[in-house]
């Protein structure tokens, strides 16, 4: 047997093709490169998470369409000789015939759903079929909504292991706040920009004492009630803007950082490169912000905006 065939059949496209798109995701992280996360790259690719999830299940047959088999190849930079055994699986995917149905009478389901059927025959030949039949109607789209309801979501396998909070992406406009207990983006973001600012903080993505510490020396600097807190008040005064003539390292890595967690990938150098003028183009279109390739006050805080939910320790 080989290692193509299980059980004597041919193994399924589907399978295939999932356990190839989870070799690209998963082989994404080189070059100094970081693994895009299931919710940046569902972004990127404009379907959500849980669609995706299933796409790069080997444990379930995958039906990602050529078009989004595209988009992760170039994404995820996989090799090139991978796209066509993988936009060929992707065809044979979708071509797979559904299951066939036996010939002859089918036979009424056990059951309630089969009670209903036999009920539905003798309206039928009932007076009062019509007020029945509607009352049934209530009764079963009732009982469909409390399923529904009670159904848990799926594509949860890859969740982070930190995320006890949604991994929904924030939608608001205005400037969040970040704070002292504040773990992972927010954090490291607000330690880079203080790094950029002078404070020689340390880029733990942990917003500690040190970092609350500083940021109400910053604060206070600036003429702002020192509370620690980084608000609507604060970021506008911490932010850098970022072009080809900025100076401070860290500003750009934080642009970066934000912007591969935002869905478009981008290499965390500290230098402010032709490719990083690229992905804040991009990120400007998809905003629908001016497209210059700068990181000024709205282009940081659409990012800011574009990350996932608060964590905190």
């Amino acid at each position: 047997m080989t290692d193509n065939t299980v059980a004597g059949h041919e193994e399924q496209p589907g399978r295939a093709l999932a356990g190839l798109l989870r070799n690209w995701w998963e082989s994404s992280a080189r070059d100094g490169r970081e693994k895009p996360t299931q919710q940046s790259l569902a972004k990127r690719l404009g379907i959500d998470q849980t669609t995706l999830s299933r796409y790069l299940n080997p444990a379930h047959a995958s039906n990602a369409p050529c078009r989004i088999v595209e988009q992760l190849h170039s994404v995820l930079r996989a090799p090139a000789g991978d796209l066509d055994r993988a936009l060929a699986l992707a065809r044979s995917a979708g071509k797979r015939p559904a299951a066939t149905v036996p010939a002859g009478p089918v036979p009424a389901p056990a059951g309630p759903a089969g009670d209903l059927d036999a009920a539905a025959r003798r309206w039928g030949r009932s007076p009062v079929r019509f007020p029945s039949l509607a009352v049934a109607s209530l009764l079963l789209l009732a009982l469909g909504c409390s399923v529904w309801w009670l159904a848990p979501a799926g594509g949860q396998s890859d969740a982070k292991g930190t995320a006890h909070v949604s991994d929904r992406p924030s939608e608001g406009t205005d400037w969040p706040l970040a704070r002292k207990g504040n773990v992972l983006w927010k954090a490291r973001t607000v330690q880079l920009l203080l790094r950029a600012n002078g404070f020689d903080v340390k880029v733990d993505a942990d917003y500690g004492p040190a970092t609350a510490g500083a940021v109400k020396e910053f604060q206070a600097a600036h003429g702002l009630t020192p509370d620690g807190k980084v608000g609507k008040d604060t970021w506008p005064l911490l932010i850098v803007t970022v072009d080809s003539r900025t100076t401070k390292p860290d500003a750009v890595t934080a642009v970066q950082y934000l912007l591969h967690h935002a869905g478009v990938p981008t290499d965390s150098t500290g230098t402010y490169t032709p490719a990083t003028m690229r992905s804040l183009k991009e990120f400007q279109e998809s905003r629908n912000l001016p497209v210059t390739g700068a990181g000024d006050e709205a282009t940081w805080r659409a990012l800011l905006n574009a990350q996932g939910p608060d964590q905190h320790r």
